[in-house]
């Protein structure tokens, strides 16, 4: 064997060493599947769990909770029958689970806040008087938004203005109702041409429209690649966020999965007493039940973060 082979085989070892000795510290850090809830609120949505669960909503539910989970979202939520949007309230409050996000407004392919106009305007009045309908019988409290398309041909701070306005139009019929929406901030590369991208900008708007009913909805998917930092994201702008997601990147898919230190992130949000919902907003790495526990597992291991 020659010096440069002994070097590879030795830093194959040690590599090997080093990932065997990770996952014996992750078995052991991780709690036992006894149901018993999560540090923070995570939420499931509908599908994750259908291995495990099947199709039906409610089964879905009822699994989700007995794995410890006390949240759920669905974006969808809209386009269900209104008698299956109340069975779904009826048994997360049985249950005592708390009804996430689903989307109130989110049109990516044209221009919509950053435009200011009667039509613009009973637009959304429309679509805010269907989502305190909607939040009533499923039990939510949030909502999220995304305020549409930049428009290429008008100034940026024009558009600024105009998104503080009509987000204020909304806060006059979500805030009586005691709904909050969410503003989501989504990445240029899966979303290009979008008006707003970033935490920091999301955080001048909720600041400028000062109400209870506009926050922050803090995707730290997207804004692992829109900005990084996350920590230090969250903690300028902590005033105003009320929501968080998650996925991991790359591939959006369970944490563990990607680059993301999830479990040192879930340690600031806990440590900062966050009380609200943690959107499991991503897909299962895996198919079938393996890659549904696995989620499940991944989950575990990052919410038996140490304080300190």
């Amino acid at each position: 064997m020659t010096e440069l082979n002994r070097r590879e085989a030795l830093t194959a070892g040690v590599w090997a060493a080093g990932a065997i000795a990770g996952l014996g510290s992750r078995a052991a850090a991780a709690p036992r599947r006894s149901g018993e809830p999560f540090r923070l609120n995570y939420a499931p949505h509908f599908g994750m769990f259908r291995a495990h669960a099947g199709d039906d909503p409610i089964e879905q539910l009822r699994f989700m909770h007995a794995e410890g989970f006390r949240g759920l979202e669905d974006n969808g939520m809209p386009g269900k029958p209104p008698e299956l949007q109340e069975r779904i309230g009826a048994t997360l409050k049985e249950l005592g689970m708390t009804m996430g996000v689903f989307v109130a407004e989110g049109n990516f392919g044209k221009t919509t806040f950053v435009r200011r106009d009667d039509e613009i305007k009973q637009h959304l009045r429309d679509k805010m008087k269907q989502t305190v309908e909607i939040a009533k019988r499923c039990g939510a409290k949030w909502c999220t938004v995304v305020p549409g398309r930049y428009d290429q041909r008008l100034d940026w701070d024009y558009q600024t203005a105009n998104v503080i306005e009509n987000l204020k139009l909304c806060c006059e019929i979500l805030e009586p109702a005691g709904v909050t929406m969410v503003l989501e901030p989504l990445n240029r590369h899966d979303h290009p041409g979008l008006f707003l991208t970033g935490i920091p900008q999301s955080f001048l708007i909720c600041e400028a429209v000062g109400s209870p009913s506009c926050k922050i909805l803090d995707d730290l998917y997207h804004q692992q690649i829109t900005e990084g930092n996350l920590i230090p994201n969250l903690e300028q702008s902590w005033s105003e966020i009320a929501y968080f997601q998650v996925g991991d990147n790359p591939g959006r898919k369970e944490p563990t999965t990607g680059e993301i230190n999830y479990r040192n992130v879930f340690r600031r949000i806990h440590q900062k007493g966050f009380q609200g919902i943690v959107g499991m907003e991503h897909g299962n790495a895996r198919g079938g039940k393996e890659g549904e526990r696995a989620v499940i597992d991944a989950y575990r291991w990052c919410d038996g973060f140490e304080e300190g």
